[in-house]
């Protein structure tokens, strides 16, 4: 199924984040953080402004990016855990 986000949103994939801490201990599912990295799998066109133009978006496909620890709405498409978010949701994009 081919899912294509409207205006300003996005679709990311959470990065996973290491099994272990530094010293080496193995952290359980149950006690991991959901990791607030992404790489962003689609975007909407962008936004309307207030005259009607379409505001272009800041981000694109394959960037991997920082998000709010609670942003996005968590779906499952084709198997997938995927978030999607809005523009704004996003801190940055990391390089």
């Amino acid at each position: 199924m081919k899912f294509k986000p409207l205006h300003d949103r996005i679709v990311v994939k959470r990065l996973e984040s290491d099994q272990k801490t530094a010293g080496g201990i193995i952290i359980p599912d149950t006690a991991k953080e959901k990791p607030s990295e992404g790489e962003i799998l689609s975007v909407g066109p962008g936004e309307m402004d207030d005259t009607g133009k379409l505001k272009p978006m800041g981000v694109k496909a394959g960037d991997k990016v920082l998000f709010g620890k609670w942003s996005g709405t968590e779906v499952k498409l084709d198997g997938q855990d995927l978030l999607i978010m809005k523009e704004s949701d996003i801190m940055g994009i990391l390089e």
